[in-house]
């Protein structure tokens, strides 16, 4: 990393935040340089995103707060404040109108005019000047609605620019982005670095902060704990400030499956989709974690869906505890003990107007069916009610909205409901994708839990460090093919050789 300014643009000192009687920030004091990347990290509800919106006006700070730019206090009482100070933020959910062209957006209230018409054309030229900076692909005159995530997040950044903004916070940007996409979006933001911004990056990702960040402070139970520089930062540093306690934990397995490896629960042969899937043969056995790896668009969901019947097969066969089943639709495979946990949880997992409650019990509600259609509500209370405490969800009541849980909370709500089916083979599809590390170590535990139990579990994941930590064994897919397998008797699980296997395109495949 490049040295960087000893001055601070931006303080904030003694920050807090009531919201009635809960107590979301307090006394929090952080600062932010031009030409540095300063990354945000803390579990959900650790006060990253209340502090980032005082600062982009949304949210006014208690009294006794302050804010200073180039040493002088200001007050940011509305998100116009902020834009006048050069601040912006890009949220996870982008605020663009998708109905408007790319420079309509990139002007929203501050368009150009002509007296008292606007001037789109004026608009179309300038908006191109920034998109050509910022390498678009795209022109200022396309709908917003044409393009892509990544492009669209492209277009929020070209918003900020254009506005002359000194600092960009961005709120887990790379969420939804490919690796090819999310290789871009770095080198963007290091671009605009160099440029001199200062650049506020939250992630839950370890690996994106790491390889960005200047400095990296943390928050927990919205207190500030600490900032490190980048030379300071390791997983193990981190994980300590977030969640006060050691890494050492964090992937601890219990179960031992290359020790007292069962019998195989689920055998899939030649399976295949005629398309995006080619001949898949692999076994799951009592008590393994099995790793799913490779690179997007490799085929590990494709394969998923295939075995839970979501996808019509073209040709194969799928066995469980040895005896072939039929699986053409999702239920036949939760009828032959199978469960899948989508990569989607938001649009394909849970009903987010639902409660806890009723998405927990969603998957076995026939089972507390009474005469006459209705249902003995206390059945489900008493499943619920275990449900929150074996995997530990929290929420203020099993009748809250799930929509209004955090992403890991919601995770082990979808989790809890495919308990429930009591599964014998259980396949997770990023699992811990958008959720923060103290909830991923919950999800590991679980994970490691089931495995003891005799659970045979898959997890698909294209964060290498899980896969290295959490599985026994490896298959790697590439182009389609299982193009080889790590762990077990067949060599070391490392990056290295998941890597060379994933990546060897002139190798056969297995």
């Amino acid at each position: 990393m490049s040295d960087t300014p000893t001055a601070p643009f931006l303080e904030m000192r003694n920050v807090s935040k009531s919201f009635g009687h809960n107590r979301a920030l307090t006394n929090v004091t952080l600062d932010f340089k031009l030409g540095e990347i300063h990354a945000l990290m803390g579990e959900n509800g650790a006060g990253k995103s209340t502090l980032m919106k005082i600062l982009a006006g949304a949210y006014i700070p208690d009294a006794g707060s302050e804010i200073l730019i180039d040493g002088k206090i200001i007050a940011i009482d509305g998100p116009m404040a902020a834009k006048q100070a050069g601040i912006s933020i890009i949220y996870q959910e982008l605020a663009l109108a998708p109905n408007l062209t790319v420079a309509e957006n990139i002007y929203l209230g501050r368009e150009a005019s002509r007296g008292a018409l606007i001037n789109r054309e004026a608009m179309f030229t300038g908006a191109e000047v920034v998109l050509k900076r910022l390498g678009a692909s795209f022109t200022a005159r396309e709908k917003v609605a044409a393009l892509s995530i990544a492009e669209r997040q492209l277009v929020e950044i070209a918003r900020a620019v254009h506005a002359h903004s000194r600092i960009l916070i961005m709120d887990e940007p790379t969420t939804t982005l490919s690796e090819r996409e999310t290789e871009r979006l770095f080198a963007l933001v290091r671009q605009l670095k160099q440029e001199g911004l200062a650049i506020v990056y939250i992630s839950h990702r370890m690996k994106e902060v790491y390889e960005l960040s200047d400095r990296v402070s943390v928050l927990r139970d919205g207190n500030y704990v600490g900032t490190l520089t980048h030379h300071q930062i390791s997983p193990e540093a981190v994980v300590r400030m977030m969640v006060g306690r050691d890494l050492s934990s964090f992937y601890k397995k219990e179960h031992d499956a290359h020790g007292s490896r069962g019998r195989a629960i689920l055998s899939v042969r030649d399976i295949s989709d005629g398309n995006r899937v080619k001949a898949c043969s692999f076994d799951i056995h009592e008590g393994e974690v099995l790793g799913i790896a490779g690179l997007v668009g490799a085929g590990r969901t494709e394969l998923a869906r295939l075995v839970y019947g979501a996808d019509p097969k073209a040709s194969g066969a799928v066995a469980v505890d040895g005896r072939e089943v039929v699986i053409r639709t999702p239920l036949d495979a939760v009828n032959a003990g199978i469960a899948y946990l989508t990569e989607d949880r938001k649009a394909l997992g849970l009903m987010l107007d639902m409660s806890v409650s009723e998405n927990v019990n969603l998957g076995v509600i026939s089972r507390d069916a009474r005469p006459l259609g209705f249902l003995n509500r206390g059945r489900g209370r008493q499943r619920t009610s275990a449900a929150i405490v074996a995997t530990g969800i929290r929420t203020s009541s099993p009748d809250a909205t799930v929509g209004g849980l955090s992403g890991g909370n919601q995770q082990k709500v979808l989790l809890s409901r495919l308990l429930e089916t009591k599964p014998r083979v259980l396949i997770l599809d990023e699992p811990t994708r958008g959720v923060d590390i103290g909830a991923k170590s919950e999800i590991y535990r679980l994970i490691d839990k089931l495995a003891r139990e005799g659970v045979g579990v898959a997890v698909i994941s294209s964060e290498l460090p899980e896969i290295i930590g959490i599985c026994d064994r490896v298959i790697v897919m590439r182009e389609g093919h299982i193009a080889g397998e790590v762990g077990g008797t067949a060599g070391e699980i490392t990056q290295e050789n998941i890597m060379a296997i994933a990546t060897s395109a002139g190798q056969q495949a297995a």
